[in-house]
């Protein structure tokens, strides 16, 4: 009976290890509602340096951090550049509110449960803000890069 029960924890965790992403990884192929409800694949952002942002209305810090990414998604934007910005809000109308009040105009997707998000999980989002870039390619570079480690792969084209 122990064995079994070891047996059954290590494949807990070795899965649990397995729902973060690492650097390397590929974009993950998920699908999420946008602010008109539309279904809106990350897979469809591939050939572009792709910044995926966590976040939530009731995030301070987030709110924050948005004041920087408006400017920064507005200057490198035409460079092959996009921002999605992932809300784990649970209240659609809070993070629609937030969004108009940011001034947030890069694409904006939400998974409406909290940090038992699937995106979440899947992400390894234990802190908020949180962001991931993915290079051309699709592969993971970096996890909460600075601006010079995006623009550096904006520049490798």
């Amino acid at each position: 009976m122990k064995r079994i029960f070891f047996s059954v924890v290590l494949l807990l965790a070795i899965s649990a290890a397995n729902a973060q992403l690492k650097l390397g990884d590929k974009l993950p192929a998920i699908e999420l509602k946008d602010v008109q409800n539309k279904p809106v694949s990350l897979t469809a952002f591939a050939g572009k340096v792709v910044l995926v942002d966590f976040w939530a209305s009731w995030c301070g810090p987030c709110r924050m951090a948005n004041k920087t990414l408006v400017p920064f998604y507005k200057k490198y934007s035409s460079q092959n550049f996009e921002a999605i910005s992932i809300s784990v809000d649970t209240d659609k109308t809070k993070w629609l509110l937030a969004i108009q009040k940011d001034k947030l105009v890069h694409q904006q997707l939400i998974d409406p449960n909290g940090f038992d998000a699937a995106s979440a999980t899947l992400f390894g989002v234990e802190a908020l803000p949180t962001t991931y870039l993915f290079d051309i390619a699709g592969k993971l570079v970096a996890i909460d890069p600075t601006e010079k480690q995006i623009i550096d792969q904006l520049k490798k084209k």
